[in-house]
Formats: structure tokens, C-alpha cells, sequence
């Protein structure tokens, strides 16, 4: 049954009253869980009809129904990280009507998104970001006075970014009106969670114990040894009962952790804290999945899921007759650390995402996953190697850009030899222009060292794996989403040359002449065939095979170049260069993603509608070929 019917026959009664967080706040206290219920009742029924991420969704509904109630929000800003835990928010913020459309070709973004609605702050997708904005919003109603208030919402995990902190230790030396709520679900320290670590955080929190504090500062200010001393009492008395140390020393006031589920204590504890002066720190304790039973018990299964029935206890499989690449690259890791005891596999917080289950399991020692802290993994990565390590730091593209320095600085500038197995590149899909990868070619082939290889196949995928591993240089594979097309792997892997294309398609006429990097190859087959052209797999991004290059120049009339990465900066830029510095004369087409940022929709959605498959790539070609 659908959430729409089931709210026709009157299942939300509350939730039906509610376009607006203003309507959430004509409510009376004691309307709140109900309330929660519903939205939690609401969100399983539609994300379980349409896909999407629900785990995280599911424990922030109290979290989400006290903010827009104690807040005035849109004039209040909340800077949501990440953006997973935001379906609550969408939900109450006019968008309920829209929630089955998430995550599809022109419906709801996967994420908060500025565009979408004044409510969304920030637009997100990357971890670790919310409270840096946050600050800086924080500044900016500082410097208008208009009484805005401010609060970031950061997961656990979020919480391990070195960003997170650099933004607290700058709050914490200006010292701006700010909120930062740690929303966390990590079920190690559920058994702080009780009773008295309510009532320490209604006190803390409360005028009394403000009062107090703020009046012993003044009334101490000429006699700084006493203040000192008078700090420091404080300081260890709450640490006795609160795990903040870290956050006080970082000039945060620090309240918690309290249960994240109390969606009266919530209100109450961000009424009390609303109006407290400088940066304020709340912990919470969530469970991811809250309410909803199997997801509860696996929140990782739950965390992103397909379209299933909430009646059932486990999410419908779709077994695959060809394995993913993630899955290729994770047996190809396992494969290679038989041989290898050397081999160090690195990850930031992307196990299951990038293939390493099986890895993590059978390799313990070998395996390290960093948190989501992407600049430390690639420099933990060149540690590793100056040890004498063989590091394969296993990252998506669209996360891989944020350790650009870290790449450029302490990997390739040393010629250090660590490999990059770069998931997620080229059109991702469903979530959107934050998780799109298609900048790394453009990023990585201006690098000096580094050898980029981008596969057509899971067979190329394995020997370009190895190959980067066994070259004892920096190096690069980039492999897309989604699975292989089911070809026959090699009975052992095969070290590539380097910098050699192969060519695939021989033409009669010579005419075209196409030019293929990655798994684009399998729309342009089909397309060769209709215009009769060669086909060249290039594999290699960087070096290019210039030999072949110029022997196709002189052969043929049309060059064509096509990848799934931005024409600009690209493999076909990287072609039409060489051509330009060599002074050879040809026509050349490079077709590869538009300069704009891909939305959101299905991997073959997006390439239809951007003339990337066989169809569209053949009606460009000719038209190319009309012009000439």
C-alpha cells in the first residue's frame, strides 16, 4: 500500500497538518512523539516503494521534529552533514509529496540541496563539511546582528574528518553563537545513555548552572589565579560525568551525551541551549535504523536500499551473472596479498563499498581502514611505501579530490610507489552531482609520475591492478560503477606495457577512426559497426600510445575521442594536445561529459540524455561527419 493511500485513510493524522516546520511548532509538547511515528512510519513506506537511504533517516526523526521545533527555522539555518539523515527534514519541510521521487531523474535530490528548498543551507553530499559552514554562517549573523541562530548536525562518523576539527578549533578561538550536535550511533557508548546522564545534561545545559558559571567568571575576573583554579574545578567535574574533554579543550561548552530517541528531552535541552552565548557542543546517542527492526540489526544492509517489502526481514537480492568492479577489484586484492605479504590495503571508511569485506576478514593485518579522513589515507599511503610497504589505497573518485594535495604533494612528487584503485568513476547515478566521478582524468593526467590506466573490461581491470602494483611508480585504475560485461579472465595476470592501446575494430574504409578509454567501449562497438569505423582501447590515459595516435591521423579522416570523464582537461584534450605539439593535421570530435554538473538519475538515463550511448554517439559522429 502506498504512503500516499495509507495517509488518505487518515494513518497520519499529525503528519498530514504539517507543509511547513511553522506547523510543527503550533503543536503542543506532548503531540511530539506521535508525531515522530508517523514521519518514521511515513519515511519506511515510501523509501521501501521508491529506494533510497533509510537507516540513517530512521534515527534521526526525533532529532529532526525538536530542531524545526525549537527553531525558527528558515531564519534559524541548520547545516545538515552529508545529507543521508536528512529524509526527516525533507519530509517536514514541504517536500513529503515529493519523497517517492528521491534519488530518480528529475525528482527530489538524494541530498540537502540549496536549489531545492530555502530550508537546505548547504548543499551536501561529501562528509565533514557542516560545521565549517556553519561557522562561517555563524559569522556572518554576528557581523548583521540579526539574531540568527546556527546548528551543524554531524554524524560519528563525520566526526573523523580532520576538517571537523580544524572548523572546531577555529569556533573555538573566535567564539561565535553556534550549535554543534554530534549525532551518534555508535552502540559502544549506548550505556552512557540513561538516566542520569539526562538529568547532568538538563543542568548543564539549564539558566541555573549558566547563571552560575557566568556570574563566579565575573565576580573572579580580578583574581585570574582563583579563575584559574575555579576553571579547572569545572572543567573536572564535568569530565567526571561527560565524555567532552576534547571538545572543552577546544573551547566548546559540552553537553551529553543524552538520548537522541527523548524527543522531549531533546526539546528541552536545545530550548536551554538556544540562547547560550558562544559555541555550544551537544552529544546525542541514535540508533541508525531506529524503529524499524531489521534495519536496526544491520545498518550498513539498511543504509542505502532497493525498492522491498517492509513485511519481509531481509532485502530482495538481484544476483548478478557478471561479478562488479568493486567485487573484481576486492578478489583481485585478496588474489594478489597471497603472493604479497607486503601488500597494504587502505581505505577511508569504504569496506563494504569498494569490495574489502573478504579482504578486511582474511587480512586483517594488511588492512586498514582510516576513517573518513581521505587526505591522511593518501599520505598514509606514501608512509607505507617509504617503509618499503606496496600500498593500494582503495578510493571513489568523487572522494579521491579531496586529497588532491596529499596526491600531488607526497605521492607523485616523491615517485612513490602507491597505487590508486578508483572506484566510482564517470557517471555514478542516483546520488547525484556530489558523487558523480568525472573530474579524476582531468585532475590526474596534468600530475607528473603518475600512470593512469582506465579498463574496458573486468579482465583489463585485474592486469591494470596489477600492472600499477608491480610498476614501482605511482600509478592509477579507474573503474566505474556498477558490473562487468562477463568476459573471459586471463588463468594469470598479465603485466600490460605501458603507455600501448590495442586495437579492436579494424576498418575498410578508414574513415572514423574512434579512439575508446574505459568501459565506454561497449557503446562504441555497436556504433563502429553501423559507421564502420576503427576502434582503438586505449587503456592507458597517461602515457598516451602517441605512436598509434599518429598512425590514425594519417589514416584516417575523423579522430574520435570518448570517455566518461569531462571533455575538458580529459583523455581527449590529452589527444588533441599531442596532435597540436606534433603539428598534425585531422579533424577531431572529443565526446566525453559536458561541462556542468550531472544530476542525479540512472547510470543509463544519464548517458542517453547526454548522447553517451551507442545511439547518441553514432547521431554525433555523423552529424561530425555531415559538417566535414
Amino acid at each position: 500500500m502506498s504512503s500516499n493511500s495509507r495517509s488518505q485513510q487518515g494513518v497520519y493524522p499529525l503528519l498530514d497538518l504539517i507543509d511547513t516546520p511553522a506547523d510543527i511548532r503550533t503543536l503542543n509538547e506532548r503531540q511530539l512523539p506521535q508525531l515522530c511515528a508517523e514521519v518514521r512510519e511515513f519515511l519506511l513506506n515510501s523509501v521501501s516503494q521508491s529506494s533510497g537511504h533509510l537507516a540513517s533517516g530512521l534515527g534521526t526523526v526525533e532529532l529532526t521534529v525538536a530542531l524545526h521545533y525549537v527553531y525558527a527555522t528558515p531564519h534559524d539555518q541548520l547545516v545538515w552533514d552529508v545529507g543521508h539523515q536528512a529524509y526527516p527534514h525533507k519530509i517536514l519541510t514541504g517536500r513529503k509529496a515529493q519523497l517517492h521521487t528521491i534519488r530518480q531523474k528529475d525528482g527530489l535530490h538524494p541530498f540537502p540541496w540549496r536549489p531545492e528548498s530555502e530550508y537546505d543551507t548547504l548543499s551536501v553530499g561529501h562528509s565533514s563539511t557542516s560545521i565549517s559552514a556553519a561557522l562561517g554562517m555563524a559569522v556572518a549573523a554576528q557581523h548583521e546582528r540579526n539574531e540568527q541562530k546556527v546548528v551543524a548536525i554531524i554524524g560519528d562518523g563525520a566526526m573523523t574528518a580532520g576538517m571537523a576539527f580544524e572548523a572546531m578549533n577555529h569556533a573555538g578561538d573566535i567564539k561565535p553563537d553556534m550549535l554543534v550536535i554530534l549525532n551518534d550511533n555508535d552502540m559502544s557508548i549506548s550505556e552512557n545513555v540513561g538516566a542520569l546522564n539526562n538529568h547532568l545534561a538538563r543542568v548543564l545545559s539549564g539558566k541555573f548552572y549558566t547563571s552560575l558559571r557566568e556570574g563566579g567568571k565575573k565576580l573572579l575576573q580580578g583574581m585570574p589565579g582563583i579563575q584559574h583554579l575555579a576553571s579547572r574545578a569545572e572543567e573536572h567535574m564535568k569530565g567526571m560525568v561527560a565524555p567532552g574533554t576534547i571538545f572543552e579543550e577546544l573551547g566548546f561548552n559540552y553537553i551529553g551525551p543524552i538520548d537522541g530517541h527523548d524527543v522531549n528531552l531533546l526539546v528541552s535541552t536545545l530550548r536551554n541551549m538556544r540562547h547560550l552565548k558562544g559555541p555550544q557542543f551537544l552529544h546525542i546517542v541514535t540508533r541508525k535504523g531506529k524503529g524499524y527492526a531489521p534495519a536496526e540489526k544491520d545498518p550498513i544492509g539498511y543504509h542505502g536500499v532497493p525498492k522491498f517489502d517492509p513485511a519481509t526481514t531481509s532485502l530482495p537480492s538481484k544476483p548478478s551473472a557478471t561479478p562488479s568492479y568493486s567485487k573484481v577489484f576486492g578478489d583481485w586484492l585478496c588474489e594478489m596479498a597471497e603472493r604479497d605479504p607486503k601488500l597494504m590495503a587502505v581505505t577511508p571508511a569504504m569496506r563494504e563499498g569498494s569490495g574489502m569485506v573478504e579482504f578486511s576478514q582474511r587480512f586483517p593485518k594488511q588492512y586498514y581502514d582510516v576513517a573518513i579522513a581521505e587526505q591522511h589515507a593518501v599520505t598514509f599511503g606514501a608512509g607505507l611505501a617509504i617503509g618499503g610497504y606496496h600500498p593500494v589505497v582503495a578510493i571513489y573518485s568523487t572522494f579521491l579530490q579531496r586529497g588532491y594535495d596529499q596526491l600531488i604533494h607526497d605521492v607523485a612528487l616523491q615517485d612513490l610507489p602507491v597505487l590508486f584503485a578508483i572506484d566510482r568513476a564517470g557517471v555514478v547515478g542516483a546520488d547525484g552531482p556530489t558523487h558523480q566521478g568525472a573530474f579524476d582524468l582531468s585532475y590526474m593526467r596534468c600530475i607528473p609520475n603518475l600512470v593512469i590506466m582506465a579498463p574496458s573490461d573486468e579482465n583489463e581491470c585485474r592486469n591494470m591492478l596489477y600492472t600499477g602494483h608491480t610498476l614501482g611508480r605511482p600509478a592509477a585504475v579507474r573503474y566505474p560503477r556498477g558490473n562487468g560485461i562477463g568476459c573471459d579472465i586471463d588463468a594469470e595476470l598479465q603485466q600490460l606495457a605501458i603507455g600501448k592501446a590495442r586495437v579492436v575494430r579494424e576498418s575498410s574504409s578508414k574513415k572514423v577512426a574512434i579512439l575508446s578509454f574505459g568501459t565506454a567501449l561497449h557503446d562504441v562497438l555497436p556504433c563502429a559497426e553501423a559507421l564502420d569505423a576503427t576502434v582503438a582501447d586505449m587503456r592507458f590515459v597517461k602515457p598516451l600510445d602517441e605512436a598509434l595516435i599518429a598512425e590514425l591521423v594519417a589514416s584516417h579522416d575523423l579522430l574520435v575521442s570518448v570517455e566518461d570523464n569531462v571533455v575538458a582537461g580529459g583523455a581527449g584534450s590529452a589527444i588533441s594536445e599531442f596532435i597540436h605539439q606534433q603539428g598534425l593535421q585531422t579533424q577531431l570530435l572529443l565526446l566525453g561529459l559536458p561541462d556542468q554538473f550531472i544530476k542525479h538519475g540512472s547510470q543509463d538515463e544519464i548517458r542517453q540524455e547526454l548522447g553517451l550511448d551507442a545511439a547518441g554517439l553514432e547521431q554525433r559522429i555523423r552529424e561530425k561527419i555531415a559538417e566535414m
